[in-house]
């Protein structure tokens, strides 16, 4: 029988202070386990999946320690507590393909927990999280399906009541059959950490080996037949440049400028750009091994100067490289942005 799609029922990110956490070891579940309290003194804990139930069980792992990205701009206040999100573009939410968060050909495996320091997915937690609590100005966004508040049920692991938390702090999409009824856009967790004091973000992002990379754009659903996460520099081509704000009145004359790595020709007919809102600049002709290519963007694909994200797709529809860029970074009039 065919699973009914549903996705997270209960989507958004918890904004709170990290008081404490608690490693699980190898349980048949294992979790880190992460009591934060919100401004108002209500107590959460994120429950953060370290080892996945289908093979391989390794987590892949990626810890952006400078993490620029205009979902920032988009977060609640710090300590706020929770907020729901709707699942679409521009909202906060997170999207582990469409929203170019993060190249996934960086991401690794790695163990839940092994002997030694500094070799497992609970010790790289560990590491960030602990830094937060010793912290005073830190503040921790996690994002997933909130559970609670269980008015007369203690947090089975802090002990604190009503019973409260966050959990799904992963990809969301591309589920195997056996989770796909919990396939989704724009749902996926992930946890975010800012250090004011350092005008920093730390952004931690998780997935299971099994899910597919390549993702219907309504259902979350897997395209194709296998994962399709590509291995570290195995991007022919790239979105390397974007003028995203040229000197002048507008209309302004942007340009994206993509780059051919591979040692053959490739072909661009049929192949897309796209704006965060899908908007299409269809591209075409051949670029060189080695070559770039500075494409002007016409009408229809817009790169707005309030922050974005740029992706490239293949004649197939299928993401092949995304980039994003803050408000920040598009306001410095005439420079080329560099991914």
């Amino acid at each position: 029988m065919d699973f009914i799609p549903m996705p997270l029922r209960s989507y958004g990110v918890l904004a709170g202070r990290p008081v404490d956490r608690r490693r699980e070891g190898t349980t048949d579940t294992p979790h880190y386990q992460i009591h934060l309290r919100d401004n108002a003194g209500t107590d959460y804990r994120a429950a953060v999946n370290v080892q996945s139930q289908q093979a391989p069980s390794e987590l892949l792992y990626l810890a952006d320690e400078n993490f620029t990205h205009p979902l920032t701009g988009l977060l609640p206040a710090a300590g706020s507590g929770w907020t729901a999100l709707a699942s679409s573009p521009g909202q906060g939410a997170l999207d582990y393909i469409r929203g170019n968060l993060f190249d996934p050909a960086l991401m690794r495996a790695l163990p839940p927990e092994l002997p030694g320091s500094d070799n497992d997915l609970a010790d790289k937690l560990d590491h960030y999280v602990q830094r937060a609590i010793n912290d005073a100005a830190a503040g921790v966004y996690v994002f997933g399906e909130r559970w609670g508040p269980e008015a007369s049920t203690r947090d089975k692991v802090f002990g604190f009541l009503p019973g409260n938390g966050v959990h799904d702090v992963h990809m969301n999409q591309g589920n195997s059959e056996r989770f796909r009824r919990d396939d989704g856009v724009w749902q996926d967790g992930g946890l975010l950490i800012h250090l004011p004091g350092e005008d920093r973000w730390i952004a931690i992002f998780l997935a299971f080996q099994s899910q597919a990379w390549h993702t219907d754009d309504t259902t979350g659903h897997t395209i194709g037949t296998a994962p399709a996460r590509p291995a570290p520099g195995d991007l022919p081509l790239r979105i390397v440049a974007a003028l995203v704000n040229p000197v002048g009145p507008a209309p302004e004359a942007e340009t994206v400028t993509l780059l051919n790595a591979s040692p053959g020709p490739t072909s661009l007919a049929g192949w897309h750009l796209a704006d965060q809102a899908k908007r299409t600049l269809p591209l075409a002709g051949s670029l060189g091994p080695g070559e770039t290519l500075r494409l002007p963007v016409t009408a229809g694909l817009q790169l707005g100067n309030n922050g974005g994200a740029i992706t490239l797709l293949d004649p197939a529809g299928l993401k092949v490289h995304g980039v994003s860029y803050t408000k920040e970074q598009a306001g410095r009039e005439g420079w080329t942005l560099t991914f």
